[in-house]
Order: structure tokens, then C-alpha cells, then sequence
């Protein structure tokens, strides 16, 4: 507005290192055997059985804090934390004892009643000024154990409910106001509370920080592919700013063949974060036993820089401005074509994990 560019480029670029650099640590508290290994395992898409899973073993208790990271943003970190109210780890030294500062929020993990030490836990956050989400698991065996035994008079909203008052009743009764409980299945992630749960983590988050929750999520919905969609898109279009701001600047010293390169990474990173890259793909075939190559024929972006004996990468890149655009000459300056290359990267990736989602997960279901 005040006609001064550079400080305008400088904020923005301030904005994109902000989000490129944010790490989010996440910690989980809770009684032995409440779920906290499986939701990690769960979220970071990583079965129970791989190396670097989370322990589920029934009668394991946490005595000491492990740090779980995202495999493929590892600036997101879950911490799994000790039981609170275990003798080595009392309410009154637990924050300090676990190193409270250095959590973004709380997730306080039961698959029962919320006790007395979680309701103190939960109090001490808030006073210290940090977010908090009550989470009970295990509601798909609770209600299968409600249906198998009264199988007549059984209804599954009815039982949901019952357990979510139990729940915020007995957090009312040790001081927590009005507790919000989200009810979840570590094995059916997009069911029941969690897409709830996940919409309240995204409007609460600061900016830079719900960029990259955003990105770190499994895809269980395609709500959320386009959520993550939708925050790509917001960041191609700051950087493309910065370009229309300084054009010159932005484009020296960068030979065509860089450009292609710079092209081609920004594809590798959607496909990464879309679960559509060749190492996620391995891992769905193994999963939904369907070979990789069929699982290719579901989906466009692995083909897209895919090219002939007689034709050069640049000429395919070319050939795609050309289809985008009308022609090279109507796309105006590089910077102006590399904009709309990456959004069109971007919408057919994001497009290929919805196929993947209809046809390999929801058809099995």
C-alpha cells in the first residue's frame, strides 16, 4: 500500500521461513494401556509392527519420556510422557518433571474413567497457559462389548453418549468446567471424534504451526486432503508474490534447466505429502495387497513426467505450460508459468490421494 517493495518482500519472507522452520511437539499423557502408542503409531502411519513403532505391549508402563518423530516431517514430534501419579512421578512435580515448556498441547489419554490425577494435570496446563484435549479410546471394543451383549436393545449413539457423559461427569466432579471429550478408535481414525478433534487443533494452532499439523496428518477424509491442499496452495501463491514483487531479482543467475529441477522437486514434495511418492505407494501395495503398478493406474501424477524416447524433460514441461496455458507466449513471465505448473501439480496429487482413499481403503471397508 505504501509503495515500499522490499519491505513487503521481507515481510513475506519472513512469514514463509516461519512456516517452512515451525516444529510442533505434541505430548501424550495417560494411564498404561489407554492407547497412547497406538494413536501415535496411527497418526504417523506407521504399523505396530515396524521397527520404529511405538510400544504397544499391553503391561508396559511409561517410566520415562520417548520422542517419536513424523517419517516424513520430522520437525513434527510426538512425546510419549511417564503415568501421571506413579510414585517417581507425582501431579505437584509432573509439569517441571517432564519439561512442560517444551510442548505446544496436551492430549490426556484414557480408555476408562478420567481420574482425579488427570483432572489436576489438566488444571495445571490450563494455569500455565497451554491447550489440553481430553481423549477417550477405545469406543469400537466398547461398543462391540455393548452390542454382543445386549444385542436387541442396542444403539450405537446411545452408547456413544453414555460414555461421553460418564466421562465429563467424573472430570466435573474432581474441577474441570464444561470438559470437552473426544471419543476415539485408534483403528478407525476417521470415525467417531477425531475428525472433530482435528478441526479444533487446526483453528487453535498459530498459523505457521497449523501449516505444517496440517501437512503431517494421515489421510483419512478427503476433507483433510483438502485441507492440506488448501494450506500448499496458500504457500505457493506467498512465494509467487514475492516473485511479482521483484521479478528480476527473483529469476537471476537461474538457467532453464534449474527451473526443471526446481519444477520436479516441488512435485517430489506434494507426492510426499500426499502419500503418492513411490516409498508410500510400496507401503499401500503391501497393505491393500495390490502391486504397485496397479495402484498406478488409479493415479496421474507419477506419469506426469513421464516422457518419450524422442523427447526431452524440458520439452515435456513445455508441452504441459502449452496445455495449461494456451501456449508458451500467453503465460507471461517464468514465474507466472511455474505458478500455474505448480497448482497444477498440486491439484493432480491431491487428487490422486482422493482416488487412492475411494479405491483402496473405502473399498475395503
Amino acid at each position: 500500500m505504501e509503495g515500499n517493495l522490499e519491505e513487503a518482500v521481507g515481510i513475506i519472507n519472513e512469514l514463509i521461513e516461519r512456516i517452512e522452520n515451525a516444529h510442533l511437539n505434541i505430548a501424550l499423557t495417560g494411564e498404561s494401556g489407554s492407547g497412547k502408542s497406538s494413536f501415535i503409531n496411527a497418526f504417523l502411519g506407521i504399523g505396530h509392527e515396524d521397527g520404529d513403532a511405538a510400544s504397544t505391549r499391553v503391561m508396559e508402563t511409561t517410566t520415562s519420556i520417548s520422542s517419536y518423530e513424523h517419517p516424513k516431517f520430522p520437525n513434527v514430534t510426538f512425546w510419549d510422557l511417564p503415568d501421571i501419579g506413579t510414585p517417581n512421578f507425582q501431579p505437584k512435580s509432573y509439569l517441571k518433571q517432564v519439561n512442560f515448556s517444551d510442548y505446544d498441547f496436551f492430549f490426556i489419554f484414557s480408555s476408562a474413567r478420567f481420574r482425579e490425577n488427570d483432572a489436576k494435570l489438566a488444571q495445571e496446563i490450563r494455569q500455565m497457559g497451554k491447550k489440553f484435549y481430553f481423549v477417550r479410546t477405545k469406543v469400537d471394543s466398547d461398543l462391540d462389548n455393548e452390542r454382543k451383549a445386549k444385542p436387541k436393545s442396542f444403539n450405537r449413539e446411545n452408547v456413544l453418549q453414555q460414555i461421553r457423559k460418564n466421562c465429563s461427569q467424573h472430570l466435573q466432579k474432581v474441577g474441570i468446567e464444561e470438559p470437552q471429550v473426544f471419543l476415539i478408535s485408534n483403528f478407525e481414525l476417521a470415525s467417531f471424534d477425531f475428525p472433530k478433534l482435528l478441526d479444533i487443533l487446526g483453528e487453535e494452532l498459530p498459523e505457521h504451526k497449523r501449516h505444517v499439523f496440517l501437512l503431517s496428518l494421515p489421510n483419512i477424509s478427503e476433507a483433510i486432503i483438502n485441507q492440506k491442499k488448501a494450506t500448499l496452495q496458500e504457500k505457493i501463491w506467498l512465494k509467487d508474490l514475492t516473485s511479482v514483487l521483484q521479478p528480476f531479482s527473483s529469476l537471476m543467475g537461474m538457467s532453464r534447466e534449474d527451473n526443471i529441477a526446481q519444477l520436479q522437486k516441488h512435485l517430489n514434495d506434494y507426492q510426499r505429502a500426499f502419500g503418492v511418492d513411490d516409498a508410500s505407494l510400496l507401503k499401500i501395495s503391501q497393505e491393500s495387497n495390490r502391486s504397485i503398478e496397479e495402484l498406478k493406474t488409479f493415479i496421474k501424477s507419477p506419469h506426469l513426467l513421464t516422457i518419450k524416447e524422442d523427447e526431452s524433460l524440458s520439452e515435456r514441461y513445455a508441452e504441459i505450460f502449452c496445455s495449461l496455458n494456451g501456449g508458451l507466449l500467453a503465460t507471461g513471465p517464468y514465474y507466472r508459468k511455474s505458478y500455474k505448473m505448480q497448482l497444477y501439480f498440486l491439484e493432480t496429487v491431491a487428487d490422486d490421494a482422493k482416488t487412492l482413499l475411494r479405491e483402496i481403503w473405502e473399498s475395503s471397508v
